[in-house]
Protein backbone atom coordinates (compact mmCIF):
# COMPACT_ATOMS: atom_id res chain seq x y z
CA UNK A 1 0.00 0.00 0.00
CA UNK A 2 1.58 3.52 -1.08
CA UNK A 3 1.78 5.98 1.37
CA UNK A 4 -1.01 7.79 -0.11
CA UNK A 5 -3.12 5.25 1.15
CA UNK A 6 -2.11 5.18 4.31
CA UNK A 7 -5.58 5.91 6.66
CA UNK A 8 -5.69 7.90 9.42
CA UNK A 9 -7.11 7.01 12.77
CA UNK A 10 -9.44 9.18 13.14
CA UNK A 11 -8.69 10.69 16.81
CA UNK A 12 -9.60 14.49 17.61
CA UNK A 13 -6.27 15.02 19.43
CA UNK A 14 -2.70 14.07 19.55
CA UNK A 15 -2.18 11.53 21.70
CA UNK A 16 0.34 12.34 24.27
CA UNK A 17 2.33 9.38 24.27
CA UNK A 18 2.00 6.61 22.18
CA UNK A 19 4.53 3.33 22.52
CA UNK A 20 6.60 1.11 19.66
CA UNK A 21 6.39 -2.19 20.88
CA UNK A 22 4.78 -4.01 23.68
CA UNK A 23 7.16 -6.13 25.85
CA UNK A 24 7.66 -5.88 29.71
CA UNK A 25 9.03 -2.60 29.42
CA UNK A 26 6.14 -0.59 27.71
CA UNK A 27 3.66 -3.41 29.43
CA UNK A 28 5.03 -1.73 32.82
CA UNK A 29 4.73 1.59 31.28
CA UNK A 30 0.74 0.70 30.92
CA UNK A 31 -0.20 -0.34 33.68
CA UNK A 32 1.93 2.90 35.23
CA UNK A 33 -0.33 4.92 32.94
CA UNK A 34 -3.32 3.24 33.52
CA UNK A 35 -3.11 3.62 37.75
CA UNK A 36 -2.73 7.23 36.77
CA UNK A 37 -5.66 8.24 35.14
CA UNK A 38 -7.92 5.79 37.04
CA UNK A 39 -6.95 7.87 40.10
CA UNK A 40 -6.52 11.44 37.96
CA UNK A 41 -9.24 14.04 36.90
CA UNK A 42 -10.01 14.23 33.15
CA UNK A 43 -7.87 16.96 32.38
CA UNK A 44 -4.62 15.29 34.00
CA UNK A 45 -4.80 12.05 32.62
CA UNK A 46 -2.49 11.29 29.69
CA UNK A 47 -3.61 10.11 26.53
CA UNK A 48 -1.91 6.83 25.16
CA UNK A 49 -2.26 4.19 22.76
CA UNK A 50 0.77 1.13 22.53
CA UNK A 51 1.60 -0.57 19.37
CA UNK A 52 3.08 -4.29 19.00
CA UNK A 53 3.39 -5.86 15.50
CA UNK A 54 2.50 -9.72 17.38
CA UNK A 55 -1.07 -10.90 17.14
CA UNK A 56 -0.61 -10.92 20.56
CA UNK A 57 1.35 -10.41 23.91
CA UNK A 58 4.82 -12.50 23.87
CA UNK A 59 8.15 -12.09 25.38
CA UNK A 60 11.01 -15.09 24.02
CA UNK A 61 8.29 -17.74 23.52
CA UNK A 62 10.84 -19.91 21.61
CA UNK A 63 12.49 -20.24 25.15
CA UNK A 64 10.05 -20.85 27.32
CA UNK A 65 11.52 -24.56 28.08
CA UNK A 66 9.21 -26.20 30.47
CA UNK A 67 11.47 -26.41 33.79
CA UNK A 68 14.06 -23.23 32.96
CA UNK A 69 13.53 -20.43 35.70
CA UNK A 70 13.71 -16.84 35.67
CA UNK A 71 17.13 -15.80 36.33
CA UNK A 72 15.76 -12.47 38.25
CA UNK A 73 13.35 -12.81 41.77
CA UNK A 74 9.66 -12.32 41.40
CA UNK A 75 9.65 -8.70 43.28
CA UNK A 76 10.92 -7.54 40.47
CA UNK A 77 8.05 -7.78 38.01
CA UNK A 78 6.04 -5.05 36.69
CA UNK A 79 5.01 -2.73 39.39
CA UNK A 80 6.38 -4.00 43.18
CA UNK A 81 9.77 -1.63 42.96
CA UNK A 82 7.44 1.18 42.12
CA UNK A 83 4.33 0.16 44.23
CA UNK A 84 4.10 -3.09 46.44
CA UNK A 85 0.70 -2.11 47.03
CA UNK A 86 -0.35 -2.63 43.00
CA UNK A 87 -2.74 -5.15 42.26
CA UNK A 88 -0.66 -5.82 38.94
CA UNK A 89 2.06 -7.94 41.42
CA UNK A 90 3.12 -11.34 40.67
CA UNK A 91 1.38 -11.96 43.94
CA UNK A 92 -1.86 -10.80 43.42
CA UNK A 93 -1.82 -12.95 39.89
CA UNK A 94 -0.92 -15.95 42.26
CA UNK A 95 -3.50 -14.67 44.22
CA UNK A 96 -5.95 -14.69 41.61
CA UNK A 97 -4.48 -17.86 39.89
CA UNK A 98 -5.08 -19.58 43.52
CA UNK A 99 -1.40 -20.97 43.28
CA UNK A 100 0.33 -18.23 45.92
CA UNK A 101 0.21 -21.10 48.64
CA UNK A 102 1.91 -23.65 46.53
CA UNK A 103 4.42 -21.15 45.31
CA UNK A 104 5.32 -19.67 48.66
CA UNK A 105 5.94 -24.05 49.64
CA UNK A 106 7.87 -23.81 47.20
CA UNK A 107 10.85 -21.87 49.08
CA UNK A 108 12.20 -20.02 46.12
CA UNK A 109 12.33 -16.36 44.49
CA UNK A 110 12.41 -17.69 41.10
CA UNK A 111 9.33 -18.67 39.11
CA UNK A 112 9.27 -21.15 36.55
CA UNK A 113 10.01 -18.68 33.38
CA UNK A 114 6.73 -19.78 31.47
CA UNK A 115 4.78 -18.76 34.51
CA UNK A 116 6.32 -15.15 34.46
CA UNK A 117 5.20 -15.33 30.68
CA UNK A 118 2.16 -16.33 31.88
CA UNK A 119 1.77 -13.54 34.58
CA UNK A 120 3.20 -10.65 31.94
CA UNK A 121 0.08 -12.00 29.56
CA UNK A 122 -2.39 -11.89 32.71
CA UNK A 123 -1.27 -8.26 33.36
CA UNK A 124 -1.38 -7.31 29.26
CA UNK A 125 -4.98 -8.40 29.37
CA UNK A 126 -5.80 -6.18 32.40
CA UNK A 127 -4.24 -3.09 30.19
CA UNK A 128 -5.56 -4.65 26.75
CA UNK A 129 -7.53 -1.66 25.73
CA UNK A 130 -4.10 0.69 25.79
CA UNK A 131 -2.83 -1.91 22.91
CA UNK A 132 -3.20 -2.77 19.52
CA UNK A 133 -1.65 -5.87 18.45
CA UNK A 134 -0.67 -6.98 14.94
CA UNK A 135 0.21 -3.05 14.12
CA UNK A 136 3.75 -3.02 13.29
CA UNK A 137 5.72 0.54 13.22
CA UNK A 138 6.34 1.00 9.78
CA UNK A 139 7.50 5.26 9.94
CA UNK A 140 8.07 7.89 12.35
CA UNK A 141 7.56 11.23 10.61
CA UNK A 142 8.05 14.21 12.69
CA UNK A 143 5.57 17.46 12.42
CA UNK A 144 6.57 20.29 12.29
CA UNK A 145 3.98 24.06 12.60
CA UNK A 146 5.31 27.14 12.46
CA UNK A 147 8.85 26.16 12.74
CA UNK A 148 8.45 24.23 15.79
CA UNK A 149 8.37 20.37 15.42
CA UNK A 150 5.57 19.30 18.25
CA UNK A 151 4.13 15.90 16.80
CA UNK A 152 5.48 12.40 15.51
CA UNK A 153 3.10 10.59 13.01
CA UNK A 154 3.47 6.97 13.37
CA UNK A 155 2.75 4.99 10.69
CA UNK A 156 1.79 1.28 11.25
CA UNK A 157 1.52 -1.76 8.82
CA UNK A 158 -1.14 -4.82 9.67
CA UNK A 159 -0.34 -8.19 8.24
CA UNK A 160 -2.81 -7.50 5.14
CA UNK A 161 -0.59 -4.67 4.33
CA UNK A 162 -3.60 -1.69 5.71
CA UNK A 163 -1.27 1.63 6.61
CA UNK A 164 -2.88 3.61 9.62
CA UNK A 165 -1.04 7.31 10.99
CA UNK A 166 -1.31 7.87 14.47
CA UNK A 167 -0.09 10.90 16.16
CA UNK A 168 1.44 12.10 19.28
CA UNK A 169 3.52 14.45 21.50
CA UNK A 170 5.54 11.60 22.95
CA UNK A 171 7.06 8.16 21.76
CA UNK A 172 7.87 5.22 23.99
CA UNK A 173 10.62 3.42 21.84
CA UNK A 174 10.88 -0.49 23.60
CA UNK A 175 10.77 -2.83 20.88
CA UNK A 176 13.19 -5.36 22.54
CA UNK A 177 16.29 -7.02 20.66
CA UNK A 178 16.69 -8.63 18.09
CA UNK A 179 18.44 -12.30 17.97
CA UNK A 180 22.36 -12.10 16.75
CA UNK A 181 23.83 -14.17 13.83
CA UNK A 182 27.72 -14.34 13.00
CA UNK A 183 28.65 -13.13 9.76
CA UNK A 184 27.09 -15.07 6.89
CA UNK A 185 24.89 -16.99 8.48
CA UNK A 186 21.83 -18.09 6.53
CA UNK A 187 18.72 -19.63 8.55
CA UNK A 188 16.82 -22.37 7.37
CA UNK A 189 14.83 -25.81 8.46
CA UNK A 190 18.41 -26.80 9.82
CA UNK A 191 20.04 -23.80 10.94
CA UNK A 192 18.49 -22.18 13.83
CA UNK A 193 18.84 -18.90 16.37
CA UNK A 194 18.03 -19.74 20.23
CA UNK A 195 15.30 -17.51 20.03
CA UNK A 196 12.96 -20.39 18.10
CA UNK A 197 13.96 -23.36 20.00
CA UNK A 198 10.61 -24.70 21.74
CA UNK A 199 8.42 -24.41 18.35
CA UNK A 200 11.32 -25.67 16.49
CA UNK A 201 12.07 -28.70 18.28
CA UNK A 202 8.05 -29.63 18.02
CA UNK A 203 8.14 -29.54 14.41
CA UNK A 204 11.22 -31.64 14.34
CA UNK A 205 10.04 -34.14 17.16
CA UNK A 206 6.36 -33.93 14.86
CA UNK A 207 8.00 -35.62 11.80
CA UNK A 208 10.79 -33.61 10.84
CA UNK A 209 13.56 -36.48 10.08
CA UNK A 210 15.70 -38.07 12.59
CA UNK A 211 18.42 -36.20 14.68
CA UNK A 212 21.81 -37.80 14.64
CA UNK A 213 24.11 -34.81 16.24
CA UNK A 214 23.42 -31.10 16.98
CA UNK A 215 25.66 -28.64 17.27
CA UNK A 216 25.14 -25.64 19.60
CA UNK A 217 26.96 -22.53 19.14
CA UNK A 218 27.62 -19.96 22.22
CA UNK A 219 28.79 -20.21 25.79
CA UNK A 220 26.03 -17.98 27.72
CA UNK A 221 22.98 -19.00 29.62
CA UNK A 222 20.31 -19.94 26.41
CA UNK A 223 23.33 -21.76 25.17
CA UNK A 224 23.93 -24.05 27.78
CA UNK A 225 20.25 -23.92 28.06
CA UNK A 226 19.50 -24.96 24.76
CA UNK A 227 22.42 -27.80 25.02
CA UNK A 228 20.05 -29.38 27.88
CA UNK A 229 16.87 -29.07 26.01
CA UNK A 230 18.07 -30.80 23.07
CA UNK A 231 20.11 -33.38 25.06
CA UNK A 232 16.77 -34.08 26.68
CA UNK A 233 14.45 -34.38 23.73
CA UNK A 234 16.46 -36.08 21.10
CA UNK A 235 17.52 -38.85 23.00
CA UNK A 236 19.58 -40.29 20.47
CA UNK A 237 21.56 -37.79 19.27
CA UNK A 238 24.84 -36.28 20.23
CA UNK A 239 24.83 -32.69 21.51
CA UNK A 240 27.87 -31.16 20.68
CA UNK A 241 28.55 -27.23 22.44
CA UNK A 242 30.67 -25.57 20.28
CA UNK A 243 32.42 -22.32 21.74
CA UNK A 244 35.70 -20.47 22.50
CA UNK A 245 36.22 -20.64 26.07
CA UNK A 246 38.08 -23.16 28.22
CA UNK A 247 34.94 -23.80 29.53
CA UNK A 248 31.30 -22.00 30.97
CA UNK A 249 31.72 -18.96 33.30
CA UNK A 250 29.29 -19.10 36.24
CA UNK A 251 27.51 -16.33 36.37
CA UNK A 252 28.16 -13.65 39.30
CA UNK A 253 25.20 -13.76 41.09
CA UNK A 254 26.51 -12.79 44.51
CA UNK A 255 24.56 -9.93 46.62
CA UNK A 256 27.02 -7.04 46.31
CA UNK A 257 27.35 -8.17 42.28
CA UNK A 258 23.81 -7.30 42.05
CA UNK A 259 23.93 -4.07 43.26
CA UNK A 260 25.07 -3.17 39.59
CA UNK A 261 20.64 -4.17 38.92
CA UNK A 262 19.80 -1.42 41.77
CA UNK A 263 17.74 1.61 40.65
CA UNK A 264 20.15 3.83 42.99
CA UNK A 265 22.98 2.07 40.07
CA UNK A 266 21.16 3.90 37.75
CA UNK A 267 21.70 6.90 39.41
CA UNK A 268 25.53 6.41 40.12
CA UNK A 269 26.13 4.95 36.37
CA UNK A 270 24.65 7.68 34.87
CA UNK A 271 26.67 10.56 36.71
CA UNK A 272 29.81 8.82 36.27
CA UNK A 273 32.92 10.24 33.43
CA UNK A 274 32.80 8.24 30.51
CA UNK A 275 36.04 6.18 31.69
CA UNK A 276 34.02 4.99 34.99
CA UNK A 277 30.95 3.93 32.96
CA UNK A 278 33.08 1.73 30.99
CA UNK A 279 35.25 -0.07 34.11
CA UNK A 280 31.96 -0.88 35.30
CA UNK A 281 30.68 -2.22 32.26
CA UNK A 282 33.74 -4.55 32.17
CA UNK A 283 33.97 -5.30 36.19
CA UNK A 284 30.37 -6.54 36.14
CA UNK A 285 29.77 -8.16 32.41
CA UNK A 286 30.05 -11.58 35.09
CA UNK A 287 26.53 -10.79 35.79
CA UNK A 288 24.90 -10.89 32.43
CA UNK A 289 26.70 -11.71 29.10
CA UNK A 290 28.12 -14.87 28.61
CA UNK A 291 27.77 -16.54 31.54
CA UNK A 292 26.01 -19.80 33.56
CA UNK A 293 24.12 -20.47 36.16
CA UNK A 294 26.40 -22.39 38.29
CA UNK A 295 23.53 -24.88 39.12
CA UNK A 296 22.80 -25.38 35.19
CA UNK A 297 26.48 -26.05 34.57
CA UNK A 298 27.27 -28.43 37.24
CA UNK A 299 24.35 -30.55 35.52
CA UNK A 300 25.92 -30.51 32.47
CA UNK A 301 29.37 -31.84 33.59
CA UNK A 302 27.28 -34.08 35.96
CA UNK A 303 25.62 -35.66 32.54
CA UNK A 304 28.91 -35.80 30.63
CA UNK A 305 30.94 -37.52 33.59
CA UNK A 306 27.99 -40.06 33.56
CA UNK A 307 27.57 -40.75 30.10
CA UNK A 308 31.41 -41.23 29.98
CA UNK A 309 31.14 -43.70 33.05
CA UNK A 310 28.63 -46.09 31.42
CA UNK A 311 30.71 -45.63 27.93
CA UNK A 312 27.83 -43.80 25.89
CA UNK A 313 28.80 -40.21 25.34
CA UNK A 314 26.48 -38.02 24.11
CA UNK A 315 27.23 -34.72 25.28
CA UNK A 316 30.45 -33.39 24.13
CA UNK A 317 32.20 -30.02 24.42
CA UNK A 318 34.42 -28.83 21.70
CA UNK A 319 35.67 -25.96 23.68
CA UNK A 320 38.44 -23.30 22.62
CA UNK A 321 36.98 -23.86 19.12
CA UNK A 322 35.08 -22.04 16.74
CA UNK A 323 32.51 -23.14 13.64
CA UNK A 324 34.68 -22.39 10.59
CA UNK A 325 31.89 -23.33 7.81
CA UNK A 326 28.37 -24.86 7.22
CA UNK A 327 27.58 -26.45 4.22
CA UNK A 328 23.91 -27.39 3.83
CA UNK A 329 22.98 -30.16 1.17
CA UNK A 330 19.94 -32.58 0.99
CA UNK A 331 21.09 -35.25 3.44
CA UNK A 332 22.16 -32.74 6.04
CA UNK A 333 24.84 -30.39 7.15
CA UNK A 334 28.53 -30.34 7.15
CA UNK A 335 30.08 -28.23 9.58
CA UNK A 336 33.79 -27.32 9.86
CA UNK A 337 34.57 -26.82 13.36
CA UNK A 338 38.07 -25.31 13.86
CA UNK A 339 39.99 -26.05 17.17
CA UNK A 340 41.37 -22.10 17.79
CA UNK A 341 45.07 -23.37 20.04
CA UNK A 342 46.24 -25.49 16.77
CA UNK A 343 44.31 -24.33 13.78
CA UNK A 344 42.99 -27.85 12.73
CA UNK A 345 39.42 -28.51 11.42
CA UNK A 346 37.47 -31.57 11.67
CA UNK A 347 34.29 -31.68 9.21
CA UNK A 348 31.07 -33.56 11.18
CA UNK A 349 27.86 -34.15 9.55
CA UNK A 350 24.90 -32.71 11.77
CA UNK A 351 21.54 -32.81 10.95
CA UNK A 352 20.99 -29.64 13.15
CA UNK A 353 23.21 -26.09 14.35
CA UNK A 354 21.48 -24.08 17.04
CA UNK A 355 23.35 -20.59 17.30
CA UNK A 356 22.79 -18.98 20.95
CA UNK A 357 24.48 -16.58 19.92
CA UNK A 358 22.51 -13.74 21.96
CA UNK A 359 20.76 -10.48 21.10
CA UNK A 360 21.39 -6.81 19.68
CA UNK A 361 20.01 -4.08 20.04
CA UNK A 362 17.75 -2.68 16.82
CA UNK A 363 19.25 -0.01 15.00
CA UNK A 364 17.24 3.41 15.96
CA UNK A 365 18.17 4.97 12.62
CA UNK A 366 15.95 2.15 10.98
CA UNK A 367 13.15 2.36 13.09
CA UNK A 368 12.73 6.08 13.73
CA UNK A 369 13.62 7.28 10.13
CA UNK A 370 13.66 10.96 9.63
CA UNK A 371 13.35 11.59 13.43
CA UNK A 372 16.94 9.85 14.31
CA UNK A 373 18.00 12.69 12.34
CA UNK A 374 16.76 14.49 15.26
CA UNK A 375 18.48 12.81 18.09
CA UNK A 376 21.49 14.22 19.20
CA UNK A 377 24.76 12.24 19.47
CA UNK A 378 27.82 12.62 21.51
CA UNK A 379 31.37 12.45 20.24
CA UNK A 380 31.23 8.74 19.90
CA UNK A 381 27.84 9.23 17.97
CA UNK A 382 26.24 7.37 20.86
CA UNK A 383 22.47 9.09 21.55
CA UNK A 384 22.47 11.80 24.17
CA UNK A 385 19.65 10.64 26.80
CA UNK A 386 18.48 12.38 29.74
CA UNK A 387 18.31 10.83 33.57
CA UNK A 388 14.31 10.44 32.85
CA UNK A 389 14.86 8.51 30.21
CA UNK A 390 14.18 10.39 26.96
CA UNK A 391 16.40 11.80 24.26
CA UNK A 392 18.05 14.52 23.87
CA UNK A 393 16.40 16.01 20.50
CA UNK A 394 17.35 19.32 18.22
CA UNK A 395 16.66 22.72 19.33
CA UNK A 396 13.29 23.47 17.13
CA UNK A 397 11.59 20.02 18.49
CA UNK A 398 9.54 20.43 21.29
CA UNK A 399 7.92 16.72 21.16
CA UNK A 400 9.58 13.59 23.15
CA UNK A 401 11.37 10.30 22.45
CA UNK A 402 11.73 8.24 25.24
CA UNK A 403 13.84 4.93 25.42
CA UNK A 404 13.42 1.85 26.88
CA UNK A 405 16.28 -0.26 26.07
CA UNK A 406 19.72 0.66 24.16
CA UNK A 407 20.56 2.64 26.82
CA UNK A 408 23.34 0.69 28.83
CA UNK A 409 25.87 3.50 27.48
CA UNK A 410 24.08 6.23 29.50
CA UNK A 411 22.02 4.11 32.27
CA UNK A 412 24.21 0.66 32.67
CA UNK A 413 23.74 -2.83 33.10
CA UNK A 414 19.81 -3.01 33.60
CA UNK A 415 19.10 -0.58 30.45
CA UNK A 416 17.81 -4.29 28.73
CA UNK A 417 16.86 -6.17 32.02
CA UNK A 418 14.08 -6.83 34.03
CA UNK A 419 15.41 -5.78 37.20
CA UNK A 420 14.20 -1.80 36.75
CA UNK A 421 11.31 -1.89 34.28
CA UNK A 422 9.05 -1.06 37.41
CA UNK A 423 11.25 1.95 38.37
CA UNK A 424 11.81 3.11 34.94
CA UNK A 425 7.89 3.00 34.36
CA UNK A 426 7.67 5.37 37.08
CA UNK A 427 10.13 7.73 36.07
CA UNK A 428 8.56 8.19 32.49
CA UNK A 429 5.32 8.34 33.70
CA UNK A 430 6.32 11.30 35.87
CA UNK A 431 8.36 12.43 33.20
CA UNK A 432 5.67 12.62 31.03
CA UNK A 433 3.21 14.19 33.53
CA UNK A 434 5.41 17.19 34.10
CA UNK A 435 5.52 17.66 30.26
CA UNK A 436 1.99 17.26 29.44
CA UNK A 437 1.05 19.90 32.12
CA UNK A 438 3.76 22.17 30.37
CA UNK A 439 2.09 21.50 27.41
CA UNK A 440 -1.57 22.41 28.93
CA UNK A 441 -0.29 25.25 30.67
CA UNK A 442 1.38 26.87 27.18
Amino acid sequence: MTADATRQNGQDTPYDLLGIGFGPSNLALAIALDEHNSGAAPNERITTRFLERQPRFGWHRGLLIDDATMQVSFPKDLVTMRDPTSDFSFLCYLKEKNRLVDFLNQKTLFPLRAEFHDYFEWAAGRVGQLVEYAAEAVAVEPVEEAGEIRWFDVVTESPTGERVRRRARNLSVAVGLRPHLPPGTVLSDRVWHSSQLVPRVAERLAGGGPVRRVLVVGAGQSAAETVAYLHRNFADAEVCAVFAKYGYTPADDSPFANRIFDPEAVDVYYGAPPEVKRSLLDYHRGTNYSVVDTELIESLYATMYREGFHGRRRLRMLNVSRVHSVHEHAGGLDVTVEDLPTGQRETLAADLVVHATGYRSHDLGSLLGDAAKLCVRDEEDALLVRRDHSVCLASQVSAGIYLQGGTEHSHGLSSTLLSTVAVRAGEIRDSLLTRCSTVTAS
